[in-house]
C-alpha cells in the first residue's frame, strides 16, 4: 500500500464510455480512488452502490469518486447500468494503475492462495497527495468510512 503524504501516481485509464481519464484531470479536488476486485459481485456491488448512494453527498464536499478494477470498459458500462452508478469507473486490464498503488498481492480464499486485487482505498488531496489509505476495507462500510473523512 501506498503512504500517507506519497505522492498519488497519475495515470491514463478509459471509464465505462471508454473516455480517458487521467488523475491530474482532477487537480483542485478531492479524490477517492477505490480499488475493487471485480464488477457484479456481491461485495463489490454493495461498495459501489454505496458510493452511488452517498455520490451527491461526495460532490456536496468537493470530492470524485473513481473506481478501478480489471474489468473491460463493456464490464464496467454493464456494472454502471445495471444499478445506477453515478461515478466514474476506470477499467484496467493490464493491472498497471493496480499495480503502481500496490493494490495487486497474494489473498488467500478457502486456503487456496492466488493472486488478486485487495480491496483498497485512497484519499488524494486537491495537490494530488495521499491523505488516507486503507487497505482490506470492508466493501459495505467503506463509502461512510470514506464519507466521514472527509
Amino acid at each position: 500500500m501506498l503512504n500517507i503524504g506519497d505522492r498519488a501516481p497519475d495515470f491514463a485509464l478509459p471509464d465505462q464510455n471508454g473516455t480517458m481519464h487521467r488523475l491530474s484531470d482532477y487537480r483542485g479536488q478531492r479524490v477517492i480512488l477505490y480499488f475493487y476486485p471485480k464488477d457484479n459481485t456481491a461485495g463489490c456491488t454493495r461498495q459501489a452502490c454505496g458510493f452511488g448512494e452517498l455520490y451527491p453527498q461526495f460532490r456536496e464536499k468537493g470530492a470524485v469518486v473513481l473506481g478501478v478494477s480489471k474489468d473491460s470498459v463493456a464490464s464496467h458500462k454493464k456494472f454502471e447500468q445495471n444499478y445506477g452508478l453515478p461515478f466514474t469507473l476506470l477499467s484496467d486490464p493490464e493491472k498497471v494503475v493496480i499495480q503502481a498503488y500496490d493494490c495487486w498481492k497474494e489473498k488467500k480464499n478457502y486456503g487456496k492462495v492466488s493472486m488478486g486485487v485487495v480491496r483498497t482505498t485512497y484519499l488524494i488531496d486537491e495537490e494530488g497527495v495521499i491523505v488516507r489509505a486503507m487497505d482490506k476495507v470492508k466493501a459495505a462500510d467503506n463509502p461512510v468510512q470514506m464519507l466521514g473523512m472527509l
